[in-house]
């Protein structure tokens, strides 16, 4: 018997205090370094994206993996490759925590267009005004003292 999952999932996660250390010209080598990881973790990428103090990953993820060791897994490992690299000198690690995100397959083409187009839209938007709107849009209760 095989096992058949479906579940969409938006991932989002900040640097520390949502510093804006992400620099546009290496943000693709970044992306790249995440995928390999998603890859190695049996998940499927849609579409990862983000600007200079956040990200935002659409995948499948395999039934074996939880969510927690994953976001673990890419954080601690980008976090290594980061300081490796100097890709990103004024970086000094990701957020403590993160936000995660269920999505009906139908929505899909519209989540990797959002993602696709992060920079467009953190022109008009912060990233503490689009966790709001995530955190609220899903029905999740929220405190500000997490949103600092």
């Amino acid at each position: 018997m095989n096992t058949f999952t479906q579940i969409l999932y938006q991932i989002v996660f900040s640097t520390k205090d949502r510093e804006k250390t992400l620099l546009e010209e290496n943000l693709e080598r970044l992306f790249k370094y995440i995928t390999g990881i998603l890859k190695n973790n049996d998940c499927h990428l849609y579409r990862i994206g983000g600007v200079s103090d956040h990200l935002h990953i659409v995948t499948h993820i395999h039934p074996s993996i939880s969510l927690a060791s994953l976001v673990k897994d890419i954080k601690v490992s980008s976090n290594i490759f980061i300081k490796n690299t100097n890709i990103f000198p004024d970086f000094s690690c990701w957020q403590v925590g993160y936000g995660a995100f269920t999505y009906s397959i139908k929505s899909k083409n519209r989540l990797i267009e959002y993602v696709k187009n992060q920079k467009q839209h953190h022109a008009v938007k912060t990233y503490k005004t689009e966790l709001i709107e995530l955190l609220n849009e899903h029905g999740i209760p929220w405190d500000e003292k997490y949103l600092l």
